[in-house]
């Protein structure tokens, strides 16, 4: 194909990895007239969709059963061979050393590159260290005796996406795309503008893939300066969320960063060591990530202690302590766990020789990741519960949560996300 007929609705789209990156982009190019293909190794996922049940929260039903017509989901690799254009979305976690893990992103190259044809166009959505797409992809592509640029097209454009998020969607956020040769940049900016509102191209996929990485080193970044400034004004007794607020109405040189329990989601705990394993390469230590880092994945303990400490203020002990956990996802109004704070608190509080239950109306069995295998179900939420508690830990504040009600219940409450406004000697900060 000539780069600019990607943007044509005759074009047939493939995307590899059906999570929250990978479906919401196949359903938009459904939703503009596109025919396709959605590859996923789970078998399970590739039977829900084609029976239109979708199992992300935020996706619904209504929507994915209008794309159906144009849209099939398969865990047959074969049927890249049909598609004129392949997306791969799919996941780079780290190893247990904080080393990028590209295993994924490696074996679904290796996948297209048997596959690859001429005239078809490649994009790699997934974030991962600068130099990726040229330094992996490429070579494996070309192994296959075609030239890039001239048989075929390749592309880096991150994906953006914010799970839950009502303000953006995969059609309102921009678009980057870095090239590897112009016609490249050419082909995958006709491609994404047919579905998305505005296409930012750039000079290279290096360039694109230190903007995504950039994008959440900032927000690691800030997120711990916050954490750091909570612990210190929590010793000098100054409320760090009035003193958010109160900073917020400057209306110039600031943005509001918030505390937590530390970092969660595919995304910000993950991606600034992308950067910092690529800096080794070149003698340079990346002090902020590092620290940054340290300061983030310090937080579940620091949650941990400020728990035993207000137990130890009313005479109880944390070992046989009933421990309540309001919410297991790892931000508000999601269905998604991974690298969530409160997997290593109820680990540090089980160790403790705590009695844990939690509560998340978004996640009713508390599924398996790569690092913890929890056998435990999200318990109804009641009075009784609340009342029967030792200490009720809000980890994730859920816009479905009556916090009124659950002060009045609850004997003692550790916050970690400022929800609780109201002054109350129930209440400790975390």
């Amino acid at each position: 194909m000539e780069p600019k007929a990607f943007g044509e609705r005759g074009t047939k789209v493939g995307v590899i990895g059906l999570g929250y990156v990978g479906l919401p982009l196949a359903l938009r190019f459904c939703e503009e007239g596109f025919e396709v293909v959605g590859f996923d190794v789970d078998p399970a996922k590739v039977e829900k969709l084609n029976r239109g049940e979708s199992y992300i929260r935020h996706i619904s039903q209504e929507r994915l059963r209008a794309s159906l017509p144009r849209f099939r989901a398969t865990t047959d690799m074969e049927g890249l061979k049909e598609v004129d254009a392949i997306m791969i979305c799919v996941p780079t976690p780290l190893t247990e050393r904080r080393d990028p893990d590209l295993r994924y992103v490696k074996g679904t190259a290796e996948e297209v590159a048997k596959r690859l044809r001429p005239g078809q166009l490649v994009s790699l959505e997934s974030t991962t260290y600068p130099g990726t797409t040229r330094e992996v992809l490429l070579p494996l592509f070309e192994g296959k005796g075609l030239k890039v640029g001239e048989d075929f097209f390749l592309v880096y454009s991150p994906e953006r996406e914010d799970p839950g998020n009502p303000r953006f969607t995969t059609e309102t956020i921009p678009k980057l795309v870095g090239g590897v040769t112009p016609k490249c940049l050419e082909a995958g900016v006709a491609l994404y503008s047919a579905v998305v509102r505005e296409v930012v191209p750039v000079s290279s996929p290096e360039v694109a893939e230190a903007a995504k990485l950039l994008e959440n080193i900032y927000r690691a970044v800030n997120i711990a300066l916050v954490n750091e400034l909570k612990m210190l004004f929590d010793r000098m007794g100054i409320d760090i969320w009035e003193v958010i607020e109160a900073a917020k109405t400057k209306p110039f040189g600031f943005q509001a960063f918030y505390p937590g329990p530390g970092l969660g989601g595919h995304c910000i705990p993950i991606d600034p060591f992308y950067l910092s394993w690529k800096a080794k390469e070149y003698d340079f230590p990346t002090k902020f990530i590092e620290l940054a880092g340290e300061i983030n994945t310090s937080m579940p303990y620091y949650v941990v202690q400020k728990t035993i400490e207000a137990l130890n203020d009313r005479g109880k002990s944390i070992w046989g302590a009933k421990v309540l956990i309001l919410g297991v996802a790892y931000k508000k109004d999601v269905d998604d766990v991974r690298e969530s704070p409160a997997l290593k608190i109820i680990k540090l509080l089980l160790e403790k020789g705590a009695s844990v239950e939690y509560n998340d109306p978004y996640i009713p069995l508390m599924p398996p990741t790569r690092k913890y295998k929890f056998n435990m179900r999200s318990v109804p939420l009641d009075g009784e519960r609340l009342k029967e508690s030792d200490v009720v830990i809000l980890v994730t504040d859920h816009t479905a949560y009556d916090y009124d009600w659950i002060l009045q219940n609850a004997s003692l409450i550790v916050d970690t996300r400022g929800a609780i406004r109201k002054a109350s000697h129930k209440v400790v900060r975390a």
